[in-house]
């Protein structure tokens, strides 16, 4: 069986790490058998999460991950995939995870006090009283050298969440007239498009690019549905 390590639950989502729901999404869209250890990624094999187990093996990224299930249980979601879905899926990918979800750790992780402080009582809150705010502030610093580090830091925030309500709208578009992102049944892309968004609208911390977001009924739908559909033992996100 599959051991996915990950952050503990948060807010009413699968996981307040982006790539944690992703991934467990993916498990559970291709009906494939796991249990979840929950922890933080100090022992992490890339020093981050979410990783697998799996015959005695480690392996992170969920990029890299989900392409190891795939070869190992089957292509299940994108295997009717046209060349041409396979290659809007892999620019929906670029744009979610190379782009809008360094918008969202900006917010989470650059911004205000009060921003920095819910996202930390969500990810550290396992840790030992005395050891949280020594280890949450250590690893903000590193996460901060990566916005900065990617280019989005480098920016005004005015700028930054400019360039986020771009990906929202677009992302908002795509999904008007159509229930998944590259039409009427769901594929793996979705996992990623899903753990991305629902950090962003459900998530109590507050941007002007979750305020755009939570405008568009596209977007609060589309979570609601994929929600309910693979984790409907949460019940129906809480939007606000």
């Amino acid at each position: 069986m599959i051991t996915l390590y990950q952050f503990p639950r948060a807010w009413h989502i699968p996981n307040p790490g982006q790539f944690c729901a992703k991934l467990e999404t993916y498990l559970r869209m291709a009906a494939i058998e796991y249990r979840i250890v929950e922890t933080l990624p100090v022992a992490a094999p890339l020093g981050k999460l979410p990783y697998i187990e799996h015959d005695g093996r480690k392996i992170a990224d969920s990029r890299i991950i989900i392409s190891y299930l795939q070869q190992r249980f089957g292509d299940r979601l994108d295997q009717t995939l046209s060349e041409r879905q396979k290659a809007q899926a892999l620019a929906w990918q670029r744009l979610l995870e190379e782009h809008l979800y360094w918008v969202c750790m900006y917010s989470r992780w650059q911004t205000g006090p009060e921003n920095w402080h819910i996202n930390k009582q969500a990810i550290f809150r396992g840790l030992p009283p005395l050891l949280t705010d020594g280890i949450a502030s250590l690893y903000r610093l590193r996460i901060k050298s990566q916005i900065r580090g990617h280019g989005i830091g480098r920016l005004p925030a005015a700028q930054v969440f400019e360039l986020g309500r771009q990906d929202v709208a677009a992302l908002a578009a795509a999904l008007t007239d159509q229930p998944y992102l590259l039409g009427d049944q769901p594929a793996s892309v979705d996992a990623s498009a899903y753990g991305i968004l629902i950090n962003l609208l459900a998530c109590p911390v507050a941007s002007p690019v979750k305020e755009y977001a939570l405008a568009q009924p596209a977007l609060t739908e589309y979570c609601r549905r994929m929600q309910l559909r693979y984790f409907p033992e949460l019940g129906e996100p809480e939007f606000a």
